[in-house]
C-alpha cells in the first residue's frame, strides 16, 4: 500500500536539495537579492506542484534530472507570486509559512526585485534542462502562458475585485481555476514533457487530472477554513468569514461541496487510466480530497 505522505515528504526533500543549487551567487554586490529570493524559495512546504511533475515524469519513464529542473522552475514561479501577494499593495501579509514575509524581512524594494528575479530565472532554469530544443520550447510556452495574464495573473486580477464574485459562482470558479489551477495543470503537463511525451491524448489526460484536483484542492481549503481543526491546520479557522470572503460555501453547503469534490476526484483518477504506473497519482488525488490541513 502506498504511503502517500511519505512519498510527498521524500520528493519534497529531493526538490529542496535541487532548489538549493539553482540560485547561487558569489558576487557580494548582488548578495541582497539572492538572499531574499532564497529566503522564500527555501522556506519549505509540501511542494505539491513539483511532486506532480516528478510523478508524471516517473510514470512515463522520464529523466529525473530534467523533471527536477522543471520542478525548480515552477516552484520559482510559485514563490515569486507569493512574495508579490504578500506586499502591502496586494494582500499586505506580515507572515508566510510561520516566517516573516519577504518584504518584512528584506524591505519592499528588495522583496519586489526578489520576486522579479525568481520569475525571470525560472525560465533560465527551465531552458537549461537537458531535453530536445523543440520540447523545451513547448515547456517554455506552457509555463509562460499559464503563469501570465491568461492564467495565474488573470486569476489574481479577478481576486482583487471580490465584489464581482459575491453573486456569481461561475466567476468564482473561473478565478480559482486561473489563480490556483493554472499552475497545477502546468505541473502535470510539464511532467509529461520531462518524459519527452508530446502525445495529445496523454497531455489531455494529464490536464484533466490536474484541473480536477486543482478544484478539489480549493474546495477542501474552503471547507477547512470554516470547519477544520485548528490543531491540525496550525492556524485559526474562520478567516474567510471574518474577512467576508466569497468561497464555494457562499453558494453551497459543506455536504454538497464535499460531494462535488469527491465526484471531481473520481473523474481525475479515471482520466489517467491510460497513463501507466499511475498508482501514486491516484493516491495523491484521494489524499488531497481527504486532507485535514
Amino acid at each position: 500500500m502506498i504511503n502517500i505522505e511519505k512519498e510527498i515528504k521524500t520528493t519534497a526533500e529531493k526538490v529542496d536539495a535541487h532548489l538549493n543549487s539553482v540560485l547561487n551567487c558569489e558576487d557580494a554586490d548582488l548578495k541582497a537579492v539572492f538572499d531574499a529570493a532564497n529566503y522564500s524559495l527555501l522556506s519549505g512546504g509540501k511542494r505539491i506542484r513539483p511532486f506532480i511533475i516528478l510523478q508524471f515524469a516517473r510514470a512515463l519513464g522520464g529523466n529525473e534530472d530534467v523533471a527536477l529542473d522543471f520542478a525548480a522552475s515552477l516552484e520559482m514561479i510559485h514563490t515569486y507570486s507569493l512574495i508579490h501577494d504578500d506586499l502591502p499593495c496586494m494582500d499586505n501579509d506580515d507572515y508566510r509559512r510561520g516566517k516573516l514575509s519577504n518584504h518584512k524581512a528584506f524591505g519592499e524594494a528588495t522583496a519586489l526585485l526578489a520576486g522579479d528575479a525568481l520569475l525571470t530565472d525560472a525560465f533560465f532554469v527551465l531552458s537549461s534542462a537537458n531535453l530536445h530544443p523543440g520540447v523545451l520550447i513547448e515547456a517554455i510556452k506552457l509555463l509562460s502562458y499559464n503563469a501570465g495574464c491568461r492564467g495565474m495573473i488573470g486569476g489574481q486580477v479577478m481576486d482583487m475585485t471580490p465584489e464581482l464574485l459575491k453573486d456569481d459562482f461561475e466567476r468564482l470558479n473561473k478565478m480559482y481555476s486561473l489563480k490556483t489551477g493554472a499552475l497545477i495543470i502546468t505541473a502535470a503537463k510539464l511532467g509529461c514533457l520531462a518524459a519527452n511525451v508530446l502525445d495529445k491524448k496523454i497531455l489531455s489526460s494529464a490536464e484533466e487530472y490536474a484541473r480536477n484536483i486543482g478544484v478539489v484542492f480549493q474546495i477542501v481549503d474552503d471547507i477547512l477554513d470554516r470547519y477544520g481543526d485548528e490543531k491540525d491546520l496550525g492556524k485559526p479557522v474562520g478567516s474567510d468569514a471574518k474577512n467576508d470572503k466569497t468561497t464555494c460555501l457562499s453558494f453551497i453547503s459543506k455536504e454538497e461541496a464535499f460531494e462535488k469534490a469527491k465526484q471531481l476526484t473520481d473523474e481525475a483518477v479515471s482520466s489517467i487510466s491510460n497513463i501507466p504506473n499511475n498508482e501514486i497519482l491516484t493516491s495523491l488525488a484521494y489524499f488531497l480530497l481527504n486532507r485535514k490541513k
